[in-house]
């Protein structure tokens, strides 16, 4: 099974991550995450540090690490029947460089999810850490280009046409709350979820 922490920046994603790590047995569950430690989600990470990176360049960069992070980690971690948790996903690029490549190509989320299609794993869950952008924002610092405020009204916005698309994936998490709530929310999901988990080993 793999399950998806998404949502905008300041909603606890780690947090979250932390606390499910700590519940969790370590023999039968990976943690892992994107941007990935690999010398690609290194590149990532110089991308979103530079403000001037060429938005369609630095979605092939997020691509590359996806498709190092599914072979390397995701797929066979799946394949030896483990439970995989990632802090972000695939849905982050669809929402996030969805809202970056706006005015440079055509439909930019679609154009994303298309170019993912081929290759990608989708989650079997995802956990969703809603919260407005304005305290989004201001939870995070604003202290990169996909920390702005007017940025994450768009994330978000492609967040929701994600929902709407496969509402019975996504478990929407009030993340204006305190910290304490959301990790409990967060928690009994994923009982839940692992308590209807199919036989492990099918790896697909």
């Amino acid at each position: 099974m793999l399950i998806t922490l998404e949502g905008i920046d300041g909603g606890g994603k780690m947090t979250v991550a932390e606390a499910l790590e700590d519940d969790l047995p370590a023999d039968g569950t990976v943690f892992t995450r994107e941007p990935t430690d690999s010398w690609y989600g290194d590149s990532v990470g110089r991308s979103i540090a530079d403000d001037d990176a060429d938005p369609l360049a630095e979605l092939f960069l997020y691509t590359a690490d996806h498709a190092d992070h599914l072979s390397r980690v995701v797929r066979p971690a799946l394949e030896a029947g483990n439970v995989v948790v990632s802090d972000r996903y695939s849905d982050s690029r669809y929402a996030y460089q969805g809202a970056t490549l706006a005015g440079t190509v055509d439909s930019p989320m679609e154009y994303v999810q298309t170019v993912h299609e081929p290759f990608t794993r989708p989650p079997d869950a995802t956990l969703y850490l809603d919260l407005p952008a304005e305290l989004g924002a201001e939870r995070a610092g604003a202290t990169n280009k996909f920390e702005a405020e007017a940025y994450l009204e768009d994330v978000r916005a492609n967040y929701e046409r994600l929902i709407g698309a496969e509402p019975d994936r996504f478990h929407r998490i009030d993340a204006t709350r305190s910290r304490e709530a959301v990790v409990a929310e967060a928690r009994t999901i994923v009982s839940d979820l692992l308590e209807k988990r199919a036989p492990a080993g099918n790896g697909t």
